[in-house]
């Protein structure tokens, strides 16, 4: 595939921004998580950090104005875009062909809800880069990580308080359901921080990159049994597992049992254990269950 980066794509700037936003009436707004990125370094930071090249087939989630999406088409084999503004999943392809036409065949447009997205067309995603709308940032993640096993590698920027539990390792203060659900599907690693004037309008808080890379799952757990154990760990996190599994493996005796069997200490917090672990006692527990 020929690389068209020579034919220099003008990526949106404040004044694109505000301008677009205004031929379409619109107002963006806090329900949907909508902050457009209006600073051309940024998006060129991403792409290059996300590690895309011409084989790829990036799956963007909410696109907005193109920021981003202008970046990356130059890159890739090909983006689809999915976006739940139909306003804006409208007019995307209009925007790509005026600021960046010797590309624009590569994008796709896919107007739904990124939660319930379960199969895209054209090629399978290899890799996923994304301004995540923040108020839903950690279930669209792990949705399409689910979704889609062949999205091999993922690059997002999200508030900087969910980049830290997300990429959070055992023990820390900051880790939790987030940081063992992503760590299921990927080897989890923050890229960086992202300043809140490169948004429009600004946000109050800061964000975060965080990258992720696909990794085989955790022995041979089911994924929803694991997950279960996750949710009953933390949703007391401040007693012991022998106590929090309790409901879980429907007495706190048949908790500590699992527990041994899968030779982790009933008195252990569940911040202190790896995926592994949870994988170890949702084994442990179906075989005691049985």
């Amino acid at each position: 595939m020929s690389d068209d980066t020579s034919v220099g794509p003008r990526l949106l700037g404040p004044a694109d921004v505000r301008r677009l936003a205004a031929e379409l009436g619109l107002r963006p707004t806090k329900s949907l998580g909508q902050n457009f990125v209006i600073d051309p370094n940024t998006v060129r930071r991403i792409v290059r950090v996300a590690g895309v090249g011409p084989d790829d087939v990036v799956v963007e989630v909410g696109p907005g104005l193109g920021s981003l999406t202008l970046a990356l088409l130059p890159v890739v084999r090909r983006v689809v875009a999915v976006e739940v503004d139909r306003l804006l999943a409208g007019r995307l392809p209009a925007t790509v062909s005026a600021y960046a036409p010797a590309v624009a065949g590569r994008l796709e447009v896919v107007p739904a809800d990124a939660l319930r997205v379960r199969s895209l067309p054209g090629p399978p995603p290899t890799a996923m880069v994304a301004n995540l709308p923040y108020n839903v940032s950690v279930p669209v993640l792990l949705h399409l990580l689910e979704a889609f096993p062949s999205l091999s590698r993922v690059l997002v920027m999200v508030q900087k308080e969910v980049a830290d539990r997300l990429a959070a390792p055992p023990g820390s203060r900051t880790y939790g359901v987030p940081s063992v659900k992503a760590a299921w599907y990927a080897t989890v690693s923050p890229a960086g921080a992202v300043g809140r004037n490169v948004f429009w309008p600004a946000p109050n808080v800061d964000s975060g990159l965080v990258l992720l890379e696909r990794r085989p799952s955790p022995l041979s757990a089911d994924r929803a049994a694991v997950f279960a154990v996750v949710d009953a760990a933390f949703a007391q996190r401040r007693k012991t597992l022998r106590a929090a599994l309790s409901g879980w493996a429907g007495s706190a005796a048949a908790a500590e049992a699992a527990l041994t069997e899968a030779g982790i200490d009933p008195r252990t917090r569940g911040e202190q254990l790896t995926v592994g672990d949870f994988a170890r006692i949702a084994t442990a527990g179906t075989s005691i269950g049985s």
